[in-house]
């Protein structure tokens, strides 16, 4: 049994961190206790510049939101750490912090700055504070030995700008590869569109924490460390957007969710089934390689694919809507598609319920995973004990007609994870 770090509530799939994964927190610990180990014994060669960088990185850190809609959650923290590695003067005058010192006073800050989270239980602090620091350690290293070693003292204006701007795409880069091979790692879901969300997702506020970070360093070098507070407050108000953005999208896929109870308060489908086959039907995408964008249409699609059933004068037993007539199965369909565009979902959402009842090989590919999945929880329930595996055979000799290949060895890849488990309602 593949050990992985996601658990589908319902599905028992539940696993352990794997060894890569640790093996990557336990360089990030020896890089840190190293650097405070040192700076412990010798002192802060900048204590000025430490405390003004440490102050702002514990009050980005204490800022931060444990949102799942937003990638880099303490953008203003991880602005100044990239700003505090990358600063080679302050107000005219050289700094001589090395790397270890900007090592230590980041993960000082950063642990500071984490502690009312930890005591809240809330966000994955273990791989935050391993990516902060590994990613300020390879900027660190990629700038501060050339600087101190008196390399860049040709490079002026536009050029020394630029080449701070180069360091910071390059180390948005590399934790974007270490974001996604952690996840990797944890998960097992396919590398590729792991790294590819994760780069996409830079696009968005890892390009406004990479332009914060070369300006801050840039001001800090000209005008002092009175740039810092001036530099942080667009950051925070970009911050503050996303926060509320996400705020709109966790209660528009609430709302979702609360129309897709209907069928299940109306006594047309057991309790839970929409919710255990959204997370199922999320998983199996990941498996195949989905975007962030497509699974999320699954998981709405999946949420209210039932909802359709509403129109029946008298319910179907345990909702099994695969008893009826291929003509009422894509009557319902499309009944539900309608339910979907009235409700002010996106029109995509629509277009997945409708076409549940078509032949797989005209469907999309989120279609075909909900029709395969919703199959799969109606026989696993419907079998008693042995229900799993006896539905995962019956989709795999349906796969000539009804279901995608491929859909289904993903969703067996998937239940083969964890063990496998009955379904419960509820």
């Amino acid at each position: 049994m593949s050990a992985v770090g996601v658990e589908i509530s319902g599905y028992g799939i539940v696993g352990r961190a794997p060894f890569t994964l640790t093996l990557v927190h336990a360089v990030a610990l020896l890089l840190a206790v190293v650097s405070l180990a040192v700076v412990f014994w010798r002192g802060l060669d900048e204590r000025g510049v430490a405390l003004a960088f440490g102050i702002l990185i514990a009050v980005g850190e204490l800022a931060r939101w444990s949102g799942a809609e937003e990638r880099e959650s303490a953008p203003l923290a991880a602005a100044g750490a990239l700003a505090y590695a990358l600063l080679g003067e302050n107000a005219g005058h050289r700094a001589d912090h090395g790397v270890l010192e900007i090592v230590a006073v980041v993960v000082a800050a950063a642990l500071i700055g984490c502690v009312p989270h930890v005591a809240r239980g809330r966000g994955p602090t273990a791989d935050h504070l391993t990516r902060r620091v590994l990613t300020v350690g390879f900027a660190a290293v990629c700038f501060q030995p050339l600087y101190n070693q008196g390399r860049l003292m040709g490079w002026g204006g536009p050029s020394y700008a630029l080449l701070l701007v180069s360091l910071l795409v390059l180390t948005a880069l590399c934790d974007a590869v270490l974001a996604a091979a952690m996840a990797h790692a944890r998960t097992r879901w396919p590398f590729g569109p792991l790294l590819r969300d994760e780069l996409r997702a830079t696009l968005g506020i890892g390009s406004a924490v990479c332009a914060t970070g070369a300006v801050m360093s840039l001001a800090v070098a000209v005008v002092g460390l009175w740039a810092l507070p001036v530099f942080s407050l667009p950051l925070l108000l970009t911050q503050l957007s996303v926060r509320r953005y996400a705020a709109v999208r966790v209660t528009y896929r609430q709302t979702i969710a609360s129309l897709a109870r209907a069928t299940e308060i109306a006594g047309y489908t057991p309790t839970g089934h929409a919710r255990r086959v959204a997370e199922l039907s999320r998983a199996v995408g990941r498996e195949l390689g989905l975007s962030e964008p497509d699974l999320t249409v699954l998981e709405y699609a999946a949420l209210m694919h039932d909802i359709g059933q509403l129109s029946l004068v008298d319910p179907v037993p345990a909702g099994a809507t695969s008893v009826l007539s291929a003509d009422e199965q894509r009557r319902i369909a499309l009944l539900g598609g309608a339910v979907v565009r009235q409700t002010g979902v996106d029109a995509e959402v629509a277009v997945v319920v409708e076409r549940q009842a078509d032949p797989y090989r005209e469907q999309p590919v989120t279609a075909r995973i909900v029709r395969a999945v919703n199959a799969y929880e109606e026989m696993a329930r419907e079998a008693g004990p042995g229900g799993p595996l006896t539905a995962l055979e019956k989709l795999r000799l349906a796969t000539a007609r009804d279901y995608q290949p491929e859909v289904v060895e993903s969703l067996a890849r998937v239940l083969l994870r964890g063990t496998l488990t009955l379904p419960q309602a509820g």
